[in-house]
C-alpha cells in the first residue's frame, strides 16, 4: 500500500470512494470531483490530505485534516484540527485507516495542533469504532452525531 499526499489528479478516484460512502449513508452531501478538490485536496485550511493507493493502482481511501478557524462550519474551537476519513466500503477493517492516520498524526504534530475533532454520525458505527481505536474520546454529543477528540501530547 502506498500512502502519500493527495494531488489534484486524485480527485476523481477520491470522489468515487466518497460517493459510494455517501450513497450508503443515504446522504445528499456532495461527493463530485470538484467538491473533493475544493473541500479536501486544495482547501485553504488543509493541514494534510493523504491517500492510500493499492499495489494495483486503485485508490482505497483518503484522510483529510484541516485547522478550524474562528466561526468554522464544524463548530469546534478555533485552532483544533478537524479530521475526516473515507475508506472504500469493500476495504474496511484492512488497516488502511491506521496507515492514513499515521501520516495525518505526523502532520498534525508538525503543524502544532494540540486537539483533533472527529464528528461522526450516530449511525456510523464503524467510524465511531475506528476513531475510538485511534485514541479519540467522546467530548460532545450532538442530536445526529458524536464528537470525538484526540488530545496530542508533545513529543
Amino acid at each position: 500500500m502506498i500512502v502519500r499526499p493527495a494531488v489534484s489528479a486524485d480527485a476523481v478516484a477520491m470522489s468515487h470512494v466518497l460517493s459510494e460512502i455517501l450513497q450508503s449513508w443515504q446522504s445528499d452531501r456532495p461527493g463530485d470531483p470538484g467538491h473533493v478538490l475544493a473541500h479536501y485536496v486544495e482547501h485553504p485550511d488543509s493541514v494534510a490530505c493523504t491517500v492510500a493507493i493499492a499495489a494495483d493502482g486503485n485508490l482505497k481511501g483518503f484522510q483529510s485534516l484541516k485547522i478550524a478557524r474562528p466561526e468554522n462550519d464544524y463548530d469546534v474551537p478555533a485552532g483544533w484540527g478537524v479530521i475526516g476519513t473515507y475508506v472504500k466500503l469493500c476495504s474496511g477493517r484492512s488497516g488502511i485507516g491506521k496507515l492514513l492516520f499515521t501520516r495525518t498524526l505526523d502532520a498534525a504534530r508538525q503543524a502544532g495542533l494540540t486537539k483533533i475533532d472527529a464528528t461522526i454520525g450516530k449511525s456510523n458505527f464503524s467510524g465511531r469504532g475506528y476513531y475510538s481505536a485511534m485514541g479519540f474520546r467522546t467530548w460532545r454529543d450532538l442530536p445526529t452525531a458524536t464528537g470525538k477528540c484526540l488530545t496530542l501530547v508533545p513529543g
